[in-house]
């Protein structure tokens, strides 16, 4: 497991950015954190890394926000989602493979998440400012990423 600090929100894009760099465009990357943890802002990093040149936003009503990049990218927002009927609704399974998926509130889905997804759990500090983010899946760049 990687653990990278931020200290910023400039911090937290520019850590999305980093780990935009080694996606080859099918993973599934589950995002883990609280309300005003950073999950948007770290989606809006992967984005900018992928090239994506619109505004990135919560999918909070939408549920699902996709971009065009290097690769397709859907994100998620999985707070409303209680069962595996209700992903069934949204399609979340149609995504799967079809580019990189950013899912905001994994906690809500974590049984339904394939086993090589990149966990990432972002933690607040007693710094408004300061996110602890501890990665599972790509050890293998820490180099790039930490």
């Amino acid at each position: 497991m990687l653990k990278v600090v931020s200290k910023s929100t400039a911090d937290t894009e520019a850590l999305g950015e980093r780990i935009a760099s080694v996606l080859k465009g099918s993973e599934e990357i589950a995002l883990f954190g609280d309300l005003g943890a950073g999950k948007t802002a770290f989606t809006r990093g992967v984005c900018k890394g992928l090239g994506v040149i619109d505004g990135v936003s919560s999918p909070t009503f939408a549920l699902v926000n996709a971009y065009r990049g290097k690769y397709p990218i859907y994100h998620f927002d999985m707070y409303r989602i209680t069962s595996v009927d209700d992903l069934f609704a949204i399609g979340f399974y149609d995504y799967l493979d079809t580019g990189v998926l950013i899912i905001e509130w994994s906690e809500n889905i974590e049984d339904e998440l394939e086993h090589n997804a990149i966990r990432i759990r972002i933690g607040k500090t007693d710094d408004e400012n300061v996110r602890i983010f501890e990665i599972e899946g790509l050890d293998e760049y820490a180099d790039i990423i930490g």
